[in-house]
């Protein structure tokens, strides 16, 4: 291993290299790159197209010329081509997906040649399945490897982490429900390749189960008071004006994962090379953060919308199941999305009108004393909220970024393997650079329930 870490570090040339530069949301990823080129010691750009990554950089670059950036070629098919790029690298950003079509050979290469890995990935089945294949493998090559550092999943780590900090003791939160508002001027458009995503995620949800029966079971956090009800399939939430219904995105998923990470170590996860002062910050960082009951809805200030968000999940749920139905999916989303969806994508206006809020809505006792007490329900509510710039191409961007600048800059802080964001970036100050970069986190209000 030590040979192979030498021969690593004789040829790295780049701080980063973006790959899918040229993809719907790698060309605003390469945009936000630019703002910090001189805080990088270098940028590459790679794809399987050069002459798309020109233009990409050409477009990222306005109104000002295209920096002196290097354009690489490589292909997710041939495992040499991408050795040969994670070797001249310390991290990779992907934006290549569906991940679970194109993202494991990216995560392989980085894991043997000890190189760290970011993407933007979204899909369940993909993360889990990598931190169970490459996991013990990246703890021993020195590599990090971190998906879902886009809106997905960020925003729910950190609001949910934010919420559960401001319960002070003798005060504990029972749960956090996450309430998702997507605002526009214009309308609301998405990528393709989250559509795609989401399609071939319900046609894999049996391989997401297969694959968590087959492993060990992950430590579950002791939660204050009892299970939160199911409640109604709609819901009217009067304090923040929306209504709403359950959202299945990864969101939950990855956030009971890094409460699972965080009950196996409570301190947090050490450095490779931390100092002590870093590690007694990490320390107390974590001690007050406290677990809860988690999930995520979607909101709309109207009911109509609301019936909308089920009407898409239903077509999407009965045809996702069919390879017949997948394909009129895919090859109709426009349709099948109500519009949400279309392949070309939302133009420069739609993007920049866009912005979201994430409303993190905490039910827990005002003291720890009450949760024994019988029938005792909870009594004290904490509402904070995340809330930032349209969420595919320009807060992913900056997520990814901000995380990567982090990695690069305090990597001896962070651990090695396979983890997904909230365990390893939230004791770094990570919630401050996204304040400073457009993405907001406030507390709205406290309350006692019942008064």
């Amino acid at each position: 291993m030590q040979d192979n870490e030498e021969a690593v570090a004789k040829t790295i040339m780049y701080d980063l290299i973006i790959l899918g530069a040229s993809g719907f949301t790698g060309k605003y990823v390469v945009k936000e790159a630019l703002k910090f080129h001189n805080s990088l010691k270098s940028i590459a750009l790679a794809g399987r197209n050069p002459t798309k990554l020109t233009q990409t950089l050409q477009w990222a670059s306005q109104p000002h010329p295209p920096p002196p950036i290097p354009i690489l070629t490589f292909d997710t098919s041939d495992p040499q081509s991408l050795l040969s790029l994670c070797s001249q690298t310390k991290l990779i950003l992907n934006c290549v997906g569906p991940f679970r079509l194109y993202g494991e050979p990216v995560v392989a290469a980085c894991v043997e040649t000890g190189c760290d890995y970011l993407d933007i990935c979204g899909e369940p089945e993909f993360m889990e399945r990598v931190e169970a294949k490459y996991g013990e493998k990246a703890v021993e090559t020195g590599s990090l490897v971190v998906s879902a550092c886009g809106f997905d999943s960020i925003p729910a780590e950190l609001g949910l982490i934010f919420n559960s900090r401001q319960w002070l003791p003798p005060a504990v939160p029972n749960r956090v429900e996450a309430y998702l508002s997507l605002e526009s001027q214009k309308r609301i458009v998405g990528n393709f390749g989250t559509f795609e995503s989401a399609v071939l995620g319900i046609a894999n949800a049996d391989k997401l189960q297969e694959l968590r029966r087959s492993r060990p079971r992950r430590a579950r956090p002791v939660i204050p008071g009892p299970s939160p009800p199911k409640g109604p399939l709609i819901e009217h939430q009067k304090k923040i004006g929306l209504w709403a219904v359950k959202l299945p995105s990864a969101d939950s998923i990855v956030v009971r994962r890094t409460l699972a990470a965080l009950t196996e170590n409570p301190a947090g996860l050490p450095g490779v090379n931390e100092s002590a002062e870093h590690s007694e910050k990490r320390e107390a960082f974590w001690s007050t953060v406290k677990p809860a009951h988690f999930g995520v809805k979607i909101g709309s200030k109207s009911l109509l919308g609301v019936f909308r968000f089920i009407t898409v999940g239903m077509f999407m749920g009965l045809l996702g199941r069919t390879a017949f139905g997948r394909w009129f999916l895919l090859k109709f989303p426009s349709i099948f999305s109500l519009g949400w969806f279309r392949k070309k994508g939302p133009s420069d206006d739609e993007v920049r009108s866009a912005s979201f809020k994430m409303w993190s809505v905490g039910c827990g006792f005002s003291n720890n004393s009450l949760v024994s007490e019988a029938n005792m329900k909870p009594d004290m509510e904490i509402i904070t909220r995340v809330m930032g710039p349209e969420i595919g191409y320009l807060t992913t961007p900056i997520i990814l970024l901000q995380c990567a600048l982090i990695l690069l800059n305090q990597r001896d802080n962070l651990p090695n393997g396979v983890f997904p964001p909230g365990i390893v970036f939230g004791p770094t100050d990570l919630q401050e650079r996204l304040q400073e970069n457009g993405i907001s986190f406030d507390v709205i209000s406290k309350s006692s329930l019942y008064a």
